[in-house]
């Protein structure tokens, strides 16, 4: 799996971070479902892996006070708030989808 994550440009500790916040943000809910236990945790780690990079480079470069970039917990830290961001993100998407789909299936 590494050597698919190297050949995408993906950092596999990112990707690992973001999912972790996408699976902790799925622990932190009262009721489970599929969605919850599959689909956002992979949200997560998928926004985690490509927006990670950039986010970081853009708070860096806007000056806003950070800690050192080139630390690889400043990047994890990043993809970790990313991943559970992205769940929340994920989860009202899902939820907006069901409805219209319970709605046009009632009609």
């Amino acid at each position: 799996m590494h050597d698919i994550f190297d050949l995408l440009g993906i950092k596999g500790q990112v990707v690992a971070a973001g999912l972790a916040g996408g699976v902790l943000r799925a622990l932190s809910r009262h009721r489970y479902k599929l969605r919850e236990m599959v689909a956002s945790p992979i949200c997560g780690a998928l926004a985690a892996a490509y927006l990670t990079l950039p986010v970081v480079a853009w708070v860096q470069a806007s000056g806003l006070p950070m800690p050192d970039a080139a630390d690889d917990t400043t990047t994890l830290a990043a993809a970790f708030l990313i991943g559970v961001s992205a769940m929340w993100i994920s989860d009202i998407v899902f939820e907006v989808m069901a409805r219209r789909f319970k709605t046009m299936r009632d009609e």
